[in-house]
């Protein structure tokens, strides 16, 4: 029986939030999940389906982090199959990149087609030269292929045709491709059709994508596991994994397997209107936090200290330079502390209330007009004129944008500004 372990989208050498502790969670979610599933597990290999780095220039420290589960893999006799992904891929005009280079060292076996003047190729691995497109491991065939980006589509005919020149119908066939998938995607950008990668279905048994920083699976064929960590927070609420397959009788059994180490992260919302004062504001936060939260500590837990990150949304009933936010982070990074605390103002001003309370329907300009208003009328001076006012700003507004000549827009704010004078001086006579 042939066991293996498809990960994809690692991305070692990640850098987010300034947080040099992030960089080095995705060591930890690399090298602890080959430790239990590949080592531990004694697979037979292990697939990479793109994007073990996370950009094309790898940095010494993310150099390290790759070679330290290579050498273990190498000396576990744990071989290991990889395709470039789009972070890590060569240029097109450049012939090396790290992954080359570290399947010449005899790291990883890189396969990808071999794109010649007559067209493309899938040639099978040759090990002295280190350069291959397909390679039989035991009773395993695995092919591999590049990024295509949007041209995926027009690229996989090519590849079907190749593939079934070489596919052998007394083996396991596996596929590598790092794509995008239609329907798997939360952004409206062009995606490969499901009914494309059909085309393979009759070819090949697993098809081992990436790419995607979420599990799925279609149809029992088609399996993409998912980032090993979270490379953002709006990533942390996707499952993702790695899989684990057996293959019996000649069928993938694939397990999700989602226990090694990874950063959790806290994610809240909290509602801010109807606190009239910072002070409240911070008291019900605090109040919340409390309920969902444990201070970490380090001396009573193996886990990592959490991401927090805070979206305070609604209306203030303050002024929003009322809302020191350094301070607040500050406050919960002693109270709780976390790696680190993310703070999300989506607040609206309770100077710009008005405006946000308006139906969708209303135009800008009439928002506009309502929220130069609102304000005007605050300041008692001026709040019996404030609509007189406000036609005035966006009547000067109008004519800036459309080049009015300075002198001419002073002339008019002093015409107006004497006419106020005037009827004001009357009124009080009256």
């Amino acid at each position: 029986m042939t066991k293996f372990l498809h990960i994809a989208d690692i991305h070692l050498g990640i850098r987010r939030y300034r947080s040099d502790e992030r960089t080095k969670d995705f060591f930890l979610a690399w090298s602890s999940c080959l430790e239990r599933y590949a080592i531990q597990e004694k697979v037979d290999f292990v697939v990479i389906a793109g994007d073990l780095f996370d950009a094309r220039k790898v940095e010494p420290q993310a150099m390290n982090h790759a070679m330290a589960m290579f050498v273990k893999l190498r000396d576990a006799g744990i071989p290991v199959i990889a395709i470039e992904g789009n972070h890590d891929s060569h240029e097109t005009q450049q012939r090396f990149s790290w992954l080359r280079s570290l399947s010449q060292w005899g790291y990883l076996k890189l396969l990808e087609p071999v794109h010649e003047e007559s067209g493309v190729q899938l040639l099978p691995w040759d090990e002295e030269k280190k350069l291959g497109s397909f390679i039989d491991l035991g009773n395993t065939r695995i092919f591999g292929s590049i990024w295509y980006g949007a041209t995926t589509s027009n690229a996989l005919p090519t590849l079907v045709e190749q593939i079934h020149h070489h596919h052998d119908p007394q083996r396991f066939n596996l596929m590598m491709l790092h794509t995008d998938v239609e329907g798997q995607l939360n952004r409206p950008i062009p995606a490969l059709p499901v009914a494309k990668l059909n085309e393979l279905k009759s070819l090949i048994d697993y098809l081992a994508l990436g790419h995607i920083h979420k599990n799925f699976e279609i149809d029992g064929w088609i399996f993409n596991p998912g980032s090993l960590e979270a490379c953002t927070v709006d990533e942390f609420a996707n499952v993702r994994g790695a899989y684990l397959v057996e293959i019996v009788d000649g069928k993938p059994k694939a397990q999700l397997v989602r226990d090694y180490i990874q950063r959790p992260i806290k994610r809240f919302q909290v509602e801010v209107t109807g606190h009239a004062t910072p002070e409240a504001l911070q008291e019900s936060l605090f109040k919340q936090l409390h309920a969902e939260l444990t201070p970490h500590d380090a001396n009573e837990t193996d886990e990592p200290a959490p991401v927090i990150e805070l979206s305070l949304q609604g209306h203030l009933g303050f002024k929003a330079n009322l809302l020191e936010l350094p301070q607040l982070r500050t406050q919960i990074d002693e109270t709780f502390r976390p790696l680190l605390t993310i703070l999300k103002n989506q607040t609206v001003p309770v100077e710009y209330a008005v405006a946000a309370g308006l139906s969708e329907h209303v135009s800008r300009p009439e928002r506009e007009r309502r929220v130069i208003e609102d304000l005007i009328s605050r300041d008692s001076r001026f709040s019996r004129h404030a609509n007189t006012f406000a036609h005035l700003i966006l009547e000067t507004k109008r004519l800036a944008l459309v080049g009015e000549a300075p002198s001419r827009i002073v002339e008019l704010l002093e015409q107006r500004m004497t006419n106020y004078a005037q009827q004001e001086a009357a009124e009080k006579v009256e």
